[in-house]
């Protein structure tokens, strides 16, 4: 259960990081305006995360008769390869704030963007030997909660929160990696 609530902050520290630059940059909403924005954020995000990592698993389960013997390496590869982007990531970011449109379009863009990642992770899963669909569940759920979260703390905070959790991600998916292998 650890690995699925690590695997979770790990997967959403993205969304976590795009929610706060979104806060961030909508500071003249009125209350009801930014609530309805973050709960919206919350929902494309939570969803996404929650799904992508079934599509994943999906085709890690077809694969995983064939790759036995190489699967945890296979999911060190993975993760530690993930988690060094968005370590990478999280030092690259342009520092200049951008006021993003929300709207329907741009949020399904920056879900599916945010969640590719979990996607690949979802590959993992079978690997790990952790029930896929409560992994999703648990993935959907913290996603969402701190991209509401995010938005609220970027509100407050400002842009440079948001590349530091992306950073902590990418720690937590080298360290799950690591940990396949030891």
């Amino acid at each position: 259960m650890l690995e699925i609530l690590l695997l979770a902050l790990a997967l959403a520290a993205d969304a976590f990081a795009v929610s706060i630059t979104i806060g961030s940059t909508h500071k003249d909403y009125s209350k009801q305006q930014f609530l309805n924005m973050a709960l919206l954020i919350g929902l494309y995000f939570g969803v996404a995360q929650g799904v992508m990592p079934l599509l994943g698993y999906a085709l890690g389960v077809t694969l995983v008769g064939w790759l036995a013997e190489w699967s945890s390496w296979i999911a060190f590869i993975i993760l530690v390869a993930l988690g060094a982007k968005m370590l990478y990531e999280s030092r690259s970011n342009d520092e200049d704030e951008v006021r993003i449109n929300i709207n329907h379009r741009t949020l399904f863009s920056l879900a599916i963007a945010t969640s590719l990642d979990a996607m690949a992770a979802g590959f993992t899963l079978n690997l790990l030997e952790i029930n896929a669909y409560l992994a999703c569940l648990i993935i959907a759920l913290v996603t969402g909660v701190l991209s509401i979260l995010g938005a609220y703390i970027g509100r407050q905070s400002g842009n440079w929160l948001g590349s530091w959790a992306e950073a902590a991600g990418g720690l937590i998916l080298i360290a799950i990696g690591v940990n396949m292998v030891v």
